[in-house]
Formats: structure tokens, sequence, C-alpha cells
């Protein structure tokens, strides 16, 4: 499969690429992390609003797509990890990371709320938990490639938490799509915030950039799928609408107390 995606973006070019985005960058505050998500599948279920209401802050509003709220289960590898001015930490910069998803708006600015994040590095998930206030688990994980296809393995071994398992392939069946900003594609993945809640229901919001997303078909054989369970949500009997991406590279802001 060729894969035609862009070149490695470096922080100081993703800065200057703002024009695919909904809103501007963050003024006056310096991006503390960059990243590069790896061989990324988006797998995609309809739900109902009501399903997901109880578990989201009654401050978000639920986003959706002709009324129907979306779960993405996003398996991926995470490379490069590192600070502003610093290099990749060894031994520590690359790992899978496993999240699942669906989509929220508040105050205009549409961004991802996360229902769990499975990785494979007790440091990041220790950080995340701590700092970023996102449910990071622990999780026994593999991913490998054997050409175009993706092989990915994730069960979760985090003390006290339900158990969750992912495993499965996926591989591209298409070039990069030229969709349409009013597709439900680009609906699906431009995303260019988070929001996360602490312990007393506080509520925050995470910046990040990127280039537009380079998203391509897919085609996945998921063999166990029990992470979505894990979080109290029943999928519905229904095929996923799949993407692949191959590589992008991002930055990060602080979290910022709404």
């Amino acid at each position: 499969m060729i894969f035609n995606n862009p070149a490695q973006q470096s922080p100081k070019q993703l800065l200057q690429l703002t024009e695919h985005r909904s809103y501007p960058i963050p003024q006056g505050r310096w991006w503390v992390m960059a990243q590069t998500w790896q061989r990324l599948l988006f797998a995609h279920y309809p739900i109902p609003v009501a399903t997901l209401r109880p578990m989201i802050p009654p401050e978000l509003e639920i986003d959706t797509w002709d009324g129907t709220a979306w779960i993405g289960i996003v398996p991926f590898r995470m490379t490069g990890v590192r600070l502003r001015g610093l290099p990749p930490v060894p031994f520590t910069h690359t790992f899978p990371e496993l999240n699942v998803r669906t989509y929220v708006v508040k105050d205009g600015i549409a961004g991802v709320w996360f229902f769990s994040l499975d990785a494979a590095n007790p440091l990041a998930v220790f950080t995340a938990r701590r700092w970023f206030h996102l449910p990071y688990y622990h999780a026994d994980m593999t991913i490998s490639e054997q050409g175009d296809n993706i092989q990915y393995h994730s069960y979760r071994s985090h003390r006290g938490a339900t158990k969750g398992v992912f495993v499965g392939s996926y591989r591209p069946t298409g070039s990069v799509q030229d969709y349409a900003p009013d597709s439900h594609e680009r609906w699906l993945t431009e995303r260019y915030a988070l929001y996360a809640a602490n312990k007393r229901g506080k509520l925050y919001r995470g910046d990040i950039q990127h280039q537009l997303w380079s998203v391509q078909p897919a085609e996945a054989n998921i063999e166990q799928n029990s992470i979505v369970a894990a979080s109290g949500i029943a999928l519905p009997d229904t095929k996923p609408l799949l993407h692949y991406v191959h590589h992008i590279d991002v930055i990060t802001w602080a979290l910022k107390a709404l």
C-alpha cells in the first residue's frame, strides 16, 4: 500500500499550518510537549446521546452527527514523546496506546472526551493521571507490522481497574482521501482540543495542533473487543466506520482551567 502522507513536520512548521483549524492556536502560551502518532486505526460506532449523557460532565455538550453521538476506538503507536526544549527520554518515548473517546463541545470549541486511554508505559500513565486528569490505565500491549498489516494486542493490567481487551489487525485499503471540510470523515477526526475533569469535577481543556489528518479508508479484523464495555458502554451490533492514518506529528499545550 502506498502511503502518500506528508513529510514529518517540526513544531515550528506545525505552528504555521493553521488554515485547516476551526479555531486559532492558543495565543500567549507556549506549547509544552511534542510527539508523533503512528499506525492509527479509527473505528467509529454510532451511539445514542442518552447512553453517554450520564457519563459526561453537564457543562459539555455532546457533539453529534445527524443527531447521533459516536464512540471511537483508536489503537496506535506513540513515539518521539518529548518536553519542549528536551530530547526524547530513552526507553520511554515509544509505546502503544489505545483510546476510547467521544466528541463534545464547549464555548463553540469542539473536542474529545476520553473514556479510557490504555498505554504500555508506566511513566506516561502516572504523569497523565496526575497532571492531565485523564483516565489512563496500565496495559500489556504489542503492535507489530507485516507489510501494510498492523497487528495489535492490548490487555489492561491496571490494579483495581475493570479489565479490557482489544485484539485485532487492520490495514489501509486505499490512498489518502481529500474529504470535504463538511464531510462525516472530517467531523470524526478533526478535533484540536481535549476535555478532562479532576476528581472534584473541575473542567479543563487541553489544546493540540497538528496538520490536517491524512485519512485513508481501512479494513480491520477485530478478534476481541471489551475495551468499550470496560467503561460501561455497550456497542451497537453494527460494523464500525474504519479509517487509517500512517503518522501525524503533534504538539500540545498545558491544560487550561475552564
